[in-house]
């Protein structure tokens, strides 16, 4: 069942690849959005058919691979990869629709797109090490190409210095991979027999930094950050759609599923310092999307900004945390994902993204109105106002988090009056005030443009007033995840405890010994 989440894609891509010529631009569209349609409509399936009481592995797959090198075709999914598999299925979907119609070496792009889709879904679902770092290196390369391909005017820049960034963040994950294997002794990478098996903490904390560098790149924390803002200015609207709504989320991932799954130990050791860096995410990220005026670089720092919330509840590592990280990954892939979409349109009705120059399309007279009022909801949704999803999620990660680091979980919420501020200041600028004579002739926007939009905007109301539709899928996971750290935690202490109270006991018998040697003298 969870394989035909990675293979039809790749047959998909197959039948666009054999396409005759005549008409590829309009078969390879179509192939691309019903394989896309196919997907989503199976993630659905799988979604009914999970079980929300089950915190454990479900649906899973399991073949030999490459024995000798301990490598794996295992799958399967929990209340932690189901969202993410739903959102990757979603927002594939809306990426294909609202690609130009008349887009260029459309054959190549559409089996790019499908390659995409396929790679992050086999990355959230494999349970051997070595087979989701295969997965994740695939999806590198179509990205790659798109954003080189399709980009804008700096694009070259742009997709080589993201494929230098991404592929050092795989070195760093293949080296702490190995490194695991190595010093675990087990001939196997399978996810769970690593699980069972305690590592001395300071083995653990070396191999957790090197994960926490490798993940931290993809995420991206700060000032590992400097490739994303590049990349979404330079890539078309439905891979900057992709790339922070879905492939963002593979870093939080690998580290909630590698990090602290595998060493939860020294992920508490850790904790401190992960919360400060995700104050550091939350307030740079703010302040720097403040100082921008080109609009998809303010949605690119604010997307900077936001995955910190999830490095603060991922710290916390309690039960109510976890969740509150699965729900902001959700709540981030959607406004994000809604943000550029909307920015895309703007940008392709007036040939501008600055905020300097834009003024007064809410207008309805010749303006954009609807577009107005759709990014009205995305930035109040991305501040967090009640009645929307950002609101419930940023909400969660402070009721989960301030009982933890209580200092850190209050400088984070600067950043929640930050957001509103660069926010309200774009939607201000571009979207209030009178329209100038040389914006007041633009072209109608298209219901096709409208659409995909409208979706997302739906979701992000509807999940914020009915949260439990996307927590009642994750709540039993990350209460496991949650009580297996503190438990492995607890479990540390109490041997320390132990191992200090023996060096006591030990001591005043070495005193005595001397001391009756002495009188004996």
């Amino acid at each position: 069942m969870l394989s035909v989440l990675v293979w039809i894609p790749i047959l998909g891509a197959v039948l666009i690849a054999v396409l005759p010529e005549s008409g590829v631009q309009i078969r390879s569209r179509q192939v691309a959005l019903a394989i896309a349609g196919l997907i989503l409509l199976w993630s659905v399936y799988l979604m009914i058919q999970f079980d929300v009481t089950e915190p454990g592995w479900q649906f899973q797959e399991s073949l030999p691979w490459i024995e000798n090198l301990g490598l794996a075709y295992q799958m399967g999914i929990d209340g932690l990869s189901l969202p993410l598999l739903m959102l990757n299925g979603l927002l594939t979907a809306i990426a294909i629709f609202c690609t130009d119609l008349n887009i260029n070496r459309p054959r190549l792009y559409y089996i790019l797109m499908l390659v995409l889709s396929s790679a992050v879904a086999g990355a959230f679902l494999a349970q051997n090490l070595l087979l989701f770092f295969l997965f994740y290196e695939i999806e590198l390369i179509p990205l790659y190409l798109v954003i080189a391909i399709w980009g804008g005017a700096r694009r070259g820049y742009a997709a080589t210095k993201f494929l230098i960034y991404t592929a050092a963040s795989g070195v760093l994950i293949l080296v702490a991979f190995f490194g695991l294997a190595l010093v675990s002794g087990l001939s196997t990478f399978d996810y769970e027999a690593l699980r069972s098996h305690t590592l001395p903490l300071s083995t653990q904390l070396v191999l957790l930094v090197t994960l926490l560098i490798g993940f931290g790149i993809k995420i991206p924390i700060v000032p590992l950050h400097t490739w994303l803002p590049d990349a979404h200015v330079e890539a078309p609207t439905p891979v900057s759609v992709l790339l922070a709504g879905v492939l963002l989320k593979l870093g939080t991932y690998g580290l909630l599923r590698f990090g602290l799954g595998l060493f939860p130990e020294a992920w508490n050791v850790i904790s401190p310092g992960l919360a400060a860096i995700a104050v550091v995410s939350v307030l740079y990220g703010s302040l720097a999307a403040i100082a921008q005026t080109d609009m998809k670089k303010i949605v690119a720092y604010s997307s900077v900004g936001h995955m910190g919330y999830i490095i603060l509840a991922s710290a916390a590592a309690t039960p109510l945390s976890l969740a509150a990280t699965i729900v902001q990954m959700v709540s981030h892939g959607l406004i994000s994902a809604m943000l550029f979409l909307l920015v895309g349109v703007v940008y392709s009705k007036t040939g501008t993204r600055d905020i300097n120059v834009l003024r007064g399309l809410l207008s309805p007279e010749r303006g954009l109105p609807l577009v107005g009022s759709m990014m009205v909801i995305a930035t109040m949704a991305s501040a967090g106002i009640p009645g929307m999803v950002g609101f419930i999620a940023e909400f969660l990660v402070y009721r989960s988090s301030f009982p933890v680091f209580p200092v850190q979980t209050l400088l984070c919420m600067i950043g929640t009056g930050l957001t509103a501020v660069y926010f309200l200041m774009l939607v201000n600028r571009v979207f209030f005030g009178r329209l100038p004579d040389a914006l007041s002739n633009l072209p109608r926007v298209k219901w096709r443009d409208r659409i995909p939009a409208g979706i997302i905007a739906a979701l992000v109301i509807l999940l914020g007033i009915q949260p439990n539709w996307m927590l009642r899928w994750s709540e039993q996971t990350a209460m496991a995840m949650g009580t297996n750290s503190q438990e492995r935690v607890a479990e540390m202490k109490r041997v320390e405890v132990a191992e200090r109270l023996e060096k006591a006991i030990a001591v005043p018998e070495v005193e005595v010994s001397v001391s009756q040697d002495r009188s004996h003298s």
